[in-house]
């Protein structure tokens, strides 16, 4: 087995740039190399897998959310059973939802010590819908991070921009990033070289970017250290800025905040894992597990955690303390930190799946998704899925951005059970008339 570390390269973009039109491509060109895939959505469906062609590569997705906190502990996780199978691929190849930002994923390259063993980042490929890029570079910073932190950019979907408006939009972005390489694309068509074979991640443009860049970040915000009997240990917890707070509580084997700080990695793998959620009078046992607390309604919510041995214990909570006013009764932190979290979202742009059994009348569906698109489009940022046309012998599945919309008929359904899945992505989103919408459009 070699020794010579696995090149990864990350596909980032706003939403509809053409980052899986490009994975396609990549996918169908006989450039010799064996990829491994992983993908991350951001939606209740995963879609992304159904849109991706055929292919002997091997496509692992991941948890939905965006790159940074807890997916970035997913990521350390595929990371490492890709290791146990090296002898299968070449290079890894990345793909972000496109409300990520880059940066958190790049660090994971440099920041956890097995995965910088094994691999190197060969580069950053961010793609860039000339034709809606300006309607998000204002007003999403990970739109703009995406554009900062790339070694390629790609302004894709030139078609559909004048020549004017395509200097003007590539002035915009080297303004950004005036050291990236600057490719124009019509569906994603360019020289696999040019994506494949970087030759690096900078690094040092990463921090003039970022100065923080090397700094862990970390899916929760606060650690301090109890010193906790045998028994059970009531934990008190007020309202505060979000309905439900994650926490672990787990033995600290140093004693100190020292080891609390140096078992954030641990914890932070920890947080990949599914979430025991926890209404309020539950009883938690301390130890390797991660607990929701719910905590809507009025008044102080209470919980107990049953402590196992007496020793020191690291507690870690993905916000401050200070904001539900927690405490554990009877005992105060020892010591108590600080840490950079990575898990402030926009709220306002959500994602509404809708999965539905059967068929749907094309005509009908034509008519609902032309009144939707006129009326909301520049809220739905993207809308992506595969659908049961009735009298069709095929999926049909079809991508959208804004008011635009592309979709084909696809593989034969065969023995498959026929049922439509579509994700919308976008602000201000009603969930209730999506669905009700699309229950319309039943056969």
């Amino acid at each position: 087995m070699s020794d010579k570390k696995i090149p990864v390269t990350i596909l980032t973009g706003f939403l509809g740039s053409g980052k899986t039109t490009l994975l396609n491509r990549i996918l169908s060109e006989h450039h010799g190399q064996r990829i491994a895939v992983i993908e991350n959505e951001f939606g209740e469906i995963g879609i992304d897998q159904a849109l991706v062609i055929s292919a002997d590569e091997e496509v692992f997705e991941m948890s939905n959310g965006c790159l940074c906190c807890t997916v970035r502990g997913d990521l350390i996780r595929v990371l490492g059973n890709l290791m146990k199978r090296r002898d299968k691929f070449d290079r890894v190849l990345v793909e972000t939802t496109g409300l990520a930002d880059p940066g958190p994923v790049a660090q994971t390259f440099f920041m956890d010590e097995d995965v910088r063993a094994h691999f190197a980042l060969d580069g950053i490929v961010t793609l860039v819908d000339a034709r809606h890029v300006a309607l998000h570079l204002d007003d999403s910073d990970e739109c703009r991070q995406q554009v900062a932190f790339a070694d390629v950019l790609v302004l894709n979907k030139t078609d559909l921009v004048t020549p004017a408006e395509l200097d003007q939009l590539e002035q915009r972005v080297r303004a950004m990033n005036s050291v990236a390489r600057v490719l124009r694309a019509q569906n994603a068509a360019v020289p696999l070289n040019a994506v494949l074979e970087i030759g690096g991640f900078d690094l040092d443009r990463a921090l003039a970017v970022k100065p923080t860049f090397l700094e862990p970040e970390y899916p929760f915000e606060w650690a301090g250290t109890f010193d906790l009997d045998e028994g059970v240990v009531p934990l008190v917890m007020g309202a505060g800025p979000d309905p439900s707070m994650d926490l672990v509580l787990r033995p600290i084997a140093g004693g100190s905040l020292a080891h609390a700080e140096a078992n954030a990695d641990a914890v932070m793998r920890l947080w990949a894992q599914p979430v025991v959620a926890r209404a309020s009078g539950t009883e938690l046992v301390a130890g390797d597990a991660v607990f929701r607390l719910d905590l809507e309604g009025e008044g102080d919510k209470q919980f107990t955690i049953r402590v196992a041995r007496a020793g020191r214990y690291g507690l870690y909570t993905q916000h401050l303390p200070s904001e539900f006013d927690l405490r554990l009764e009877g005992s105060s932190p020892a010591e108590s930190h600080i840490f950079a979290a990575s898990h402030e979202h926009d709220d306002e742009v959500t994602s509404v799946g809708i999965h539905q059994e059967g068929a749907v009348n094309e005509k009908k569906l034509n008519e609902w998704l032309g009144k939707l698109l006129r009326e909301n489009g520049n809220d739905i940022y993207r809308m992506k899925g595969v659908l049961s046309i009735a009298g069709s012998a095929e999926r049909f599945v079809f991508q959208g951005v804004h008011m635009l919309f592309d979709g084909r008929a696809d593989r034969p359904w065969g023995d498959e059970p026929r049922a439509s899945d579509l994700v919308f992505i976008g602000r201000n989103l009603d969930r209730d008339a999506l669905t009700k919408g699309f229950a319309a459009c039943r056969a």
